[in-house]
């Protein structure tokens, strides 16, 4: 009898870990960007009750406009569930997740400079208007200008702001030189404002408005129900809207490309690779880990040292 109850013990006791997983509550974060959600209503209560509903287990809902971190949390996993923009979505698909779709269409971002400006390296000295450091449109700005062989630093002045069409008319103004919106809003303030601006730079298509991604990882059978709610025509979060548009994968590993992007040249620094890097420290150099405490903790370079660095400082 006291065998019997032993291994009925020590079955309950392996099967603990794995019932707290799959009860434990869906952890979702919603990350949004200020400058591209005027008018945007999100109650947090509100989406957890409607998720929950349609997984089948307590949902958690965050609110966050801290774009920098939820990037730096995709990269550790923290959250079961992202509502974010292009930029987070396409952190999340590098690290464990697949994004279900998008609730706008694809669109290239443009770089528009004031007449005169022909080409990147005439940026330099000029001024330049963007929104939130962290924001999707700052992120495709630097992808661009890394792709051309610039960066922000040739700006005498970089203005962040938090209203996205603000930049079209400080343009039209003098205000600034250049600033980074949609095609579609470049070419409405081109129709409105001939001659005030041209288009250097054009990106590839970006996905639209908030983008789905879901933990592979997520217990079943929650995450299928998820992935079924968020593609059914009829669902729909208010302040969100409806993930109506399937973007290409490639977008997202463009825009996921952008971020990591070493220029080709920059001045005053050597490129090297990782054989380079390695044969480096062999020979006694410090190699420097930027990235957060977590993400040194979990997994990091033999010998590396930590100097965190803040993506927003």
């Amino acid at each position: 009898m006291l065998r019997f109850l032993a291994r009925i013990a020590f079955g309950v006791a392996l099967s603990l870990p794995a019932f707290a997983q799959t009860n434990a509550d869906i952890r979702v974060l919603i990350a949004f960007d200020p400058s591209d959600s005027e008018g945007l209503v999100l109650n947090p209560t509100s989406v957890a009750t409607t998720l929950g509903t349609a997984a089948g287990r307590p949902v958690k809902v965050t609110k966050s406009e801290d774009l920098g971190n939820a990037m730096r949390a995709t990269r550790t996993g923290e959250y079961d569930v992202y509502i974010a923009p292009a930029h987070v979505a396409a952190s999340a698909l590098s690290h464990g997740y697949d994004i279900i779709g998008a609730t706008g269409k694809d669109e290239p971002y443009m770089l528009v400079s004031r007449p005169g400006l022909k080409a990147p390296t005439d940026l330099k000295g000029s001024k330049i208007y963007l929104t939130q450091q962290d924001s999707v449109a700052t992120y495709i700005a630097r992808g661009m200008l890394n792709e051309s062989g610039q960066s922000l630093k040739v700006f005498q002045d970089v203005m962040y702001r938090k209203t996205a069409g603000a930049g079209l008319f400080a343009v039209t103004a003098g205000i600034v030189d250049a600033t980074v919106a949609k095609r579609s809003d470049v070419e409405a303030w081109a129709k409105q404002n001939p001659g005030k601006g041209d288009a250097m730079l054009t990106s590839k298509p970006v996905p639209g408005g908030m983008s789905i991604a879901i933990k592979r990882s997520l217990a079943e059978p929650a995450r299928s129900r998820l992935i079924a709610w968020f593609e059914a025509p009829g669902s729909y979060l208010t302040g969100i809207g409806r993930v109506a548009y399937r973007p290409e994968r490639a977008n997202y590993e463009y825009v996921a490309g952008l971020g990591p992007f070493t220029p080709g040249q920059l001045p005053g620094v050597t490129r090297v690779s990782a054989a380079e890097v390695e044969d480096l420290m062999r020979k006694g150099a410090t190699f420097v880990d930027v990235r957060s405490e977590k993400e040194y903790k979990e997994r990091r370079v033999k010998g590396a040292q930590w100097i965190p660095y803040v993506e927003k400082s």
